[in-house]
């Protein structure tokens, strides 16, 4: 019978126009039929109150009451309602927005009183600044709010604020759960850099205020969102507050103790977890299933239309959110190939006297033996993803194949190291190739150094060159005992130029070895290869007259780096033409991805420095994957090295006849000769 009589009441104020004042009345009525329902036969009851004069005399209100109810004048319509929510929204969006930068704000205010930065009080200002800001728009927002409290809806209107009341109520309620998931994965995060990483305090704070919008912007979506739910809300009693308080309350629950249990596994069992971030993804995405599982489900009881397919908004989320997903993945450190590196057998080196000059900058290699070996790298091209993992693995493994044949003093890579190229590699990462790298080689035991390559510091890369200094820095010799990386740098262009002096057993040079580095990029177009610039250049004639000052006479040197000079490609043009301009050694050029050879369009001036002093017999470059001659042209013998890229190019992983390395070796009389080691040569 109460359903009779509450469609009795219906009958009668679903026509009215909405306002809480009919509202309030309309329980009131359904209320008092209840009670008659249990008296009287439904026949009587609609009989008796045929009107709504009578429903309300019988609910204890008047005609005059009943007849205001129905009274036409100051109803909003929908349109003018839809319009008064949407500059309360952007009110509520603007609030939302300025929570991130409070967030911003705090996080820096705190961490500037912590380390006595000079700027505590600027950013404790903005604080304040905000924080005022913030109060001011919720007090805008609530007087906007009040101004409609109590106002009657026609029935366009009451629908629209009754769909606004499912939208941000679902949205309150997802975004919420967002906003838990991320608070708690930012903590898993920080606490795998902690434990696993072994890192400092200092460390995990920076991390901290980088890393910090993983909880910023959830925020925000849950304060908008709120503020949105609570305006419509004070219009519209929609959704009902004990249920949407059961709801939030659930929501709240769940996601607490879920995410409170993966982080007390994660602690737990550490030591068996081989990859934490791989965890964290994991349960992220259960949670991510189970949040989907309710909305489909549960929620359908708190909302009068549960799901709204959108099929443009769907498509148009489900793109921003697997692009999102797919460029933080790309940017994360991925470890596949540690394993491998952690069983590397040791190769060790001959006896070698290493020392370093802190003012210079420069490393001085002092030999046991009479010959002095270096094993020349390039082009590596680590990825760093579970995408490139078994291509990395080659590529090591090739590193190390060509490291036990040669047992060389020193290992020199002439560029690309990395490859955080996107889609080519499902990476952005480079710093995590670095710390491989660098942890493979102290594993093999052998010192070496690099020399920058265009892909080592792209401009997608998770590491900009400062940054990736820094790490190289604290991976250096001090550190590792095998890495030459200097903790001081000439004040010329360049990411990486560097000195290195090879000494005889009697103290006498050898030979000066010059790291340069060939840049990257000029930002002039697609691939527009920089040069090695008249300051580098400046900084290499000061080195080499400093040398011959000290050594009272020529020095013989060598120079590396990564993209070759214009000279190689006259050289092996001439080559071809059979000149007697110079002299082939060995090796092919077959580079035909792009262009032959693939130098700056710009002509450095190292080249004829070089030729103009007289000290430097030969250079080493990488860069075309494919070239690998030797040829000497004007006294200076240009080599390509041999290259092991397995990822970079479409292709190469099946090619095998340009892959391998070059050991140079250095004579006590400063004459030095270099041959291939083809990477088949010595595993087949």
């Amino acid at each position: 019978m109460s359903k009779q009589s509450d469609k009795l009441a219906d009958l009668f104020f679903d026509e009215l126009p909405y306002g809480e004042e009919t509202l309030n009345a309309k329980l009131t009525v359904k209320a008092r039929l209840a009670e008659m329902a249990e008296k009287l036969p439904f026949s009587a009851l609609v009989e008796n109150y045929r009107s709504l004069e009578k429903l309300a005399v019988l609910a204890g209100f008047t005609p005059e009451d009943a007849a205001r109810w129905q009274r036409r004048t100051d109803v909003l319509n929908g349109k003018t309602t839809r319009g008064l929510f949407r500059r309360c929204r952007w009110l509520a969006y603007a609030a939302a927005v300025l929570s991130v930068f409070l967030f911003t704000e705090l996080l820096w205010t705190a961490f500037n009183a912590v380390s006595g930065d000079r700027d505590f009080f600027v950013t404790l200002t903005l604080f304040l600044l905000g924080s005022a800001l913030f109060v001011t728009l919720l007090l805008l927002l609530g007087k906007r709010t009040k101004r409609t409290v109590g106002a009657k809806f026609d029935a366009d209107a009451y629908l629209a604020l009754r769909d606004c009341s499912d939208k941000y109520a679902k949205r309150f309620l997802n975004s919420f759960a967002l906003f838990i998931a991320a608070v708690f994965v930012f903590e898993m995060t920080e606490l795998n850099l902690y434990i696993f990483g072994n890192s400092r305090p200092a460390e995990v704070a920076e991390s901290v205020l980088s890393n910090y919008l993983l909880v910023a912007v959830p925020l925000c979506f849950v304060i908008k969102n709120a503020l949105c739910l609570r305006t419509v809300r004070a219009w519209v009693s929609l959704p009902e507050k004990g249920k949407l308080r059961r709801h939030f309350l659930g929501v709240a629950i769940f996601s607490a103790a879920y995410w409170t249990g993966a982080m007390l596994v994660m602690i737990l069992f550490r030591r068996g977890l081989s990859y934490p971030a791989n965890f964290v993804l994991i349960s992220a995405i259960i949670f991510l299933f189970l949040i989907a599982l309710y909305d489909l489900t549960l929620r359908k009881k708190l909302c009068f239309t549960n799901l709204v397919l959108n099929r443009a908004r769907v498509a148009a989320t489900l793109v921003a959110v697997t692009l999102l997903a797919a460029y933080l993945g790309m940017n994360r450190d991925t470890w596949y190939t540690q394993p491998y590196i952690n069983a590397v057998p040791y190769v060790g080196h001959p006896p070698l006297d290493v020392s370093y000059d802190e003012e210079s900058g420069v490393y001085t290699l002092t030999a046991s033996g009479e010959d002095f070996k270096i094993l020349h790298l390039t082009d590596v091209h680590l990825g760093g993803s579970l995408f490139s993992r078994k291509k990395d693995l080659l590529a090591l493994e090739a590193c190390y194949a060509e490291i036990e044949y040669a047992r060389p003093d020193l290992v020199i890579v002439t560029g690309d190291l990395c490859f955080p190229m996107g889609v080519m590699s499902m990476s952005f990462n480079n710093s995590a190739p670095v710390y491989q790298f660098a942890a493979f080689m102290r594993n093999v035991g052998v010192p070496w150094a690099f020399t920058y390559g265009n892909h080592d510091t792209e401009n997608l890369a998770s590491m900009k060159k400062d940054q990736l200094a820094e790490v190289y820095q604290s991976l250096s010799f001090k550190t590792s005992e095998t890495l030459l990386y200097p903790y001081v740098q000439p004040a010329v262009t360049g990411r990486n130029n560097q000195l290195i002096e090879i000494r005889n057993p009697d103290g006498s040079l050898n030979t000066a070895l010059f790291l340069v580095d060939s840049n990257a990029y000029t930002g002039e177009g697609f691939n527009t290869y920089d040069y090695i610039r008249d300051d580098q250049v400046a900084w290499y004639e000061r080195e080499v007259r400093r040398l011959q000052k000290e050594e009272g006479g020529q020095i013989s040197s060598l120079a590396f780096f990564h993209i070759p000079l214009q000279q190689y490609r006259t050289a092996y043009e001439l080559y071809l033409e059979g000149s007697d301009e110079v002299t082939y050694h060995f090796g092919e050029n077959n580079e035909t991805l792009l262009r032959k050879f693939s130098c700056s369009a710009y002509d450095s001036s190292f080249f004829e420095k070089m030729v103009e002093l007289g000290s430097t017999t030969g250079t080493f470059c990488g860069h075309d994957h494919y070239n690998n001659a030797s040829i000497t042209y004007k006294g200076i013998r240009l080599t390509y090295g041999m290259s092991i890229d397995y990822l970079a190019m479409p292709g190469i992983a099946k090619d095998t006849k340009q892959r391998g390395a070059e050991i140079i070796t250095l004579r006590p009389d400063s004459s030095w000769d270099v041959a291939q080691i083809p990477l088949t040569s010595i595993t087949e």
